[in-house]
């Protein structure tokens, strides 16, 4: 049963994609076919399957499995594996903005004046520092 509300959840943000195709395919089956795999940049997509993702964390949390049967002996938090790789994750991404952002700056800046490479090369080295304050923040909720 939870394996199914887990699942369902997750297809919550799919819902407006399938509307659209299933309205729109008979007028325009290739738009519709394109509309339910692309729409919104891939957003409903993406959004689904970390909604799934978490709910089968969730499904399979030390907890759970704990009751089940599974493990005999209790972590001291269940949940800080899944705080660490958030932390990172996200501060992954957010790297990644700001290293697209700041590197097509850098390197216009540099194809404008090739002496600004020293300055360029820092703004995109902080923006890439991101990264590393979120794998920082995982080692130490993994160590508390």
């Amino acid at each position: 049963m939870i394996l199914i509300v887990a699942v369902l959840v997750g297809m919550i943000p799919v819902i407006p994609a399938v509307i659209f195709f299933f309205h729109e395919k008979e007028i325009k089956p290739t738009r519709a076919t394109q509309g339910l795999l692309v729409g919104l940049n891939g957003f409903n997509a993406i959004l689904g399957l970390m909604a799934a993702g978490v709910g089968l964390i969730w499904l399979f949390s030390p907890q759970t499995a704990m009751a089940a049967g599974l493990i005999q002996e209790a972590a001291a938090d269940p949940y800080a594996s899944l705080a660490a790789a958030i932390s990172t994750g996200l501060a992954c991404v957010g790297a990644g903005i700001a290293t697209a952002g700041s590197g097509a700056a850098a390197v216009g800046a540099i194809a404008e004046k090739p002496e600004t490479f020293g300055r360029a090369l820092i703004f995109v080295g902080l923006s890439e520092g991101i990264a590393i304050y979120g794998l920082i923040i995982a080692f130490l909720v993994l160590q508390a």
